[in-house]
């Protein structure tokens, strides 16, 4: 969900081709994820999940959806839409934000996909000189 909603971002910011890619990309990766979790884990662990996963504890999140469908409904109803027209945007000033004030977030989330990188290079380096 999250993906879909920065591929919206993405759509809104008038980067087009950015927002395919997202959905393209991430969306087939998740996909691919969720096929390799079903296969590892077998017949035996949906047994045990359909066990403890009775109809009452859907209780919750059929409440919390309602909810929520409701307050956007209501958004969507009583909301003033004059003020959505989306302006022609640059690259540059997407640039401009995103490196101005900005700067920190984008530096720490390299900082922090830094770190797997690197793991990445070496478990498969590891992986590569054992297989000789």
């Amino acid at each position: 969900m999250a993906l879909i909603a920065l591929a919206l971002i993405f759509y809104l910011l008038g980067a087009q081709f950015a927002a395919a890619l997202e959905i393209i990309i991430y969306g087939g990766a998740i996909m691919v994820l969720f096929i390799f979790v079903v296969m590892l884990l077998g017949p035996l662990a949906v047994e045990r999940e359909k066990a403890w996963l009775t109809p009452t504890a859907w209780v919750g999140p059929s409440i919390l959806a309602l909810v929520l469908l409701g307050e956007v409904g209501y958004l969507i109803a009583t909301g003033d839409h004059t003020s959505m027209a989306v302006a022609e945007p640059r690259q540059k000033g997407i640039s401009i934000a995103l490196y101005g004030p900005y700067i920190i977030g984008v530096e720490l989330a390299s900082m922090l996909l830094l770190p797997g990188l690197i793991g990445a290079y070496h478990l498969g380096r590891r992986l590569s000189r054992e297989g000789r």
